[in-house]
């Protein structure tokens, strides 16, 4: 072996260990970052549930949970946040059965139907588009639509007023109907990733059994894909549920359920639904010292039962996610 060969392999053994070095920093780097960063995350999360556990916690009784809430000013006759929680309720309902059926019609044919092309590109597009429009735009845009005279079947008419031929364009119908909208992009982009992940040979396997493909989409996909549909349902109420821009605009700013009394009487359920409620966001915001309120205890114990269902909501979402997981492996 000569001089020169001898040479340029040691050079060439010195550039691998040098590259060998520089990944090597490089991951531990990343892996320091990503520590740090997420970290940096359970601290903020952790803190924020301590403040409010802190000045919430005192306020949390069985009372508060099952009495409805009073215009007071004095805190130990707030009342209860038993109508917040129902409107929460009510209002998620609304807005996932109505979002759900679209959601899952939409995320089917971009996945199974749609074909490469500039109608594809603009359908998914538009659901990029919708899912940055902010909430405050979207309650925006409702109003504007269920104002109008013909939307009163939505809401009520304003009567007794002179001039004023339309809608009042606040009830649970139009903000269910709204976070409907919010929450739509945002449940199509996970349903859509969840038919996706069907293994490709459940599909071809059903096709040699002579089944169509619808009869494929619906007794195979569906199937396979259901935590995953679910999943993203269950998200898409969490979304509903933390709102507070769309349930100020277009439910009302009302502590107590309107429309005929009682409230919660079958034959005037759909009084209920027309007429304008609140939900444990705007609760919230109307006790808080923030919005028109000054009872300070009151707003954060309605604040560690939202956090309380939110957490909830996410853990359901994980188990059902990681039980499909389970059956796919």
């Amino acid at each position: 072996m000569t001089k020169n060969t001898m040479t340029n392999n040691t050079m060439t053994n010195n550039k691998a260990m040098l590259i060998t070095k520089t990944h090597k920093l490089s991951s531990a780097c990343g892996s320091i970052g990503a520590g740090i960063s997420m970290g940096m995350i359970i601290c903020v999360c952790l803190l924020i549930f301590l403040v409010i556990f802190h000045y919430g916690s005192g306020a949390i009784s069985w009372q508060f949970l099952i009495s409805e809430p009073n215009a007071s000013a004095i805190n130990t006759e707030a009342g209860g946040i038993l109508t917040p929680m129902l409107g929460t309720v009510i209002l998620t309902i609304i807005g996932i059965l109505i979002a759900a059926p679209f959601a899952l019609a939409t995320s089917i044919y971009l996945t199974f139907y749609a074909k490469k092309g500039l109608f594809k590109t603009l359908v998914k597009s538009g659901v990029d588009i919708l899912s940055g429009v902010p909430t405050i735009v979207i309650a925006l845009f409702a109003l504007v639509i269920f104002t109008q005279p013909y939307m009163a079947v939505f809401s009520a008419a304003i009567e007794g007023v002179e001039g004023a031929n339309r809608a009042y364009g606040k009830s649970f119908l139009v903000a269910g109907i709204t976070m409907a909208v919010m929450i739509l992009p945002f449940v199509i982009k996970a349903m859509e990733e969840s038919l996706k992940n069907v293994p490709q040979s459940y599909i071809d396997g059903s096709y040699a059994l002579g089944t169509d493909k619808w009869g494929t989409i619906r007794r195979v996909v569906l199937k396979s894909a259901r935590d995953g549909l679910v999943t993203g349902t269950i998200l898409g109420m969490g979304r509903i549920i933390g709102d507070t821009a769309i349930v100020w605009l277009t439910l009302g700013g009302t502590i107590r359920m309107t429309g005929n009394q009682p409230w919660y009487a079958m034959q005037n359920w759909w009084s209920t639904l027309t007429n304008t409620g609140c939900t444990l966001t705007s609760y919230i915001y109307f006790t808080s010292p923030a919005g028109e309120g000054n009872h300070y205890t009151v707003a954060f114990g309605a604040s560690l039962v939202l956090i309380a269902i939110i957490i909830i909501l996410n853990m359901a979402a994980t188990l059902i996610g990681s039980i499909g997981e389970t059956k796919n492996d």
